[in-house]
């Protein structure tokens, strides 16, 4: 195993300039040529930190508790684990995860993660919500993920709402589109209100009435269908923003019905970059990717800022299709999404 002395003497530089390269703490201390030297080294002689030896030195056990709502059983927005396991380890942390889903007793997971030593917590729910953080988090840094803390005290991401229904609709205004349609989610979401408005004020924005006879609200199956088929047959619209890309599913069929050709008759926009629908339909769908991978990365470099008292170097930081947020930013914030357009809007 290669040691910090064997990196020193092969640069030529003390033992504490080594570690303080090694532990993300030189800038300011150690000129940046001395420091790319010590890392390169450090790599060529394929150095590893011992976990166990920087535990006993700084009383931190570098583990991080990610606790989250269905997110550990869901394939769709497992992204916000792998992006937070990817920023973890990038900065030298290991991370345990445990689900809770109504089955198991949130407070006795969180109980079995102190009993690790953990240094700080995720907190992640399934869908953008407001919450109330557990008490058990309440002496712990935590950073909360697709969630906002309902006391306003706790740092949190989550996607740009507005954004997303702003974007979306400002991409079938400047595609042509004069009567946009919305078809819309009924529960009472945090998603729904927020991209709600942002379709609303893109509308504005660009000096086009709001007409409500042009937006519906449903859920799912047959009822949603005949909803989405009576708007597009009664109203005519030529451009459709979705919540979702399932509920673009419904307008597809709808335009199916009435002859209408997707990409030339009647432009869609949908929201999640769901890959079995957005790339399946025919035209390929237009649509808003939602964060997840970039929430959990920022989250998890918050929460290491939290821990160690300091904002980590972002010199490698990943490419993400979402560009991160600063990390001294508000303490709700929010990731600007990034629209993926394809052949369902016409050109």
């Amino acid at each position: 195993m290669t040691t910090m002395k064997e990196i020193a003497e092969r640069t030529g530089v003390s033992v504490s300039s080594v570690s303080l390269v090694l532990n993300g703490r030189d800038a300011g201390r150690v000129k940046p040529s001395i420091a790319k030297k010590v890392r390169d080294v450090a790599d060529a002689l394929g150095y590893k930190p011992n976990p166990l030896a920087r535990s006993l030195r700084t009383s931190r056990t570098r583990i991080l508790g990610f606790v989250s709502e269905e997110i550990a059983t869901t394939p769709f927005a497992g992204g916000i684990i792998l992006g937070a396991q990817d920023a973890a380890s990038a900065a030298g942390y290991m991370m345990i995860t445990v689900n809770v889903d109504g089955l198991t007793d949130e407070p006795e997971e969180i109980a079995a993660l102190k009993r690790y030593g953990v240094d700080g917590f995720l907190y992640a729910k399934m869908s953008n919500r407001i919450t109330d953080v557990p008490e058990g988090l309440a002496e712990y840094p935590t950073v909360l993920v697709d969630a906002t803390d309902r006391a306003g005290r706790v740092p949190s991401v989550t996607p740009d709402e507005v954004g997303i229904g702003y974007d979306a609709t400002k991409r079938l205004i400047d595609a042509g589109c004069t009567r946009i349609a919305y078809v819309g989610c009924s529960e009472p979401m945090v998603a729904q209100r927020l991209r709600f408005e942002g379709y609303r004020r893109a509308l504005e924005e660009s000096g086009l009435p709001f007409d409500d006879r042009l937006t519906t609200n449903v859920m799912f199956h047959r009822p949603a269908q005949d909803a989405v088929d009576r708007l597009i047959g009664e109203q005519r619209p030529d451009g459709v923003f979705c919540w979702n890309d399932a509920r673009a599913l419904y307008v597809y069929q709808a335009a199916m019905k009435l002859d209408l050709t997707v990409g030339e008759d009647l432009s869609v926009v949908g929201v999640d970059n769901h890959r079995l629908i957005a790339e399946t339909l025919v035209p390929e769908l237009t649509t808003v990717e939602l964060p997840h991978y970039e929430m959990g990365y920022w989250a998890t470099r918050k929460v290491i800022s939290m821990i160690e008292d300091r904002v980590p170097s972002a010199d490698e930081l990943p490419h993400t299709t979402a560009p991160l947020p600063p990390l001294d930013g508000p303490v709700e914030t929010r990731v600007r999404c990034t629209l993926i357009d394809k052949d369902s809007v016409a050109r």
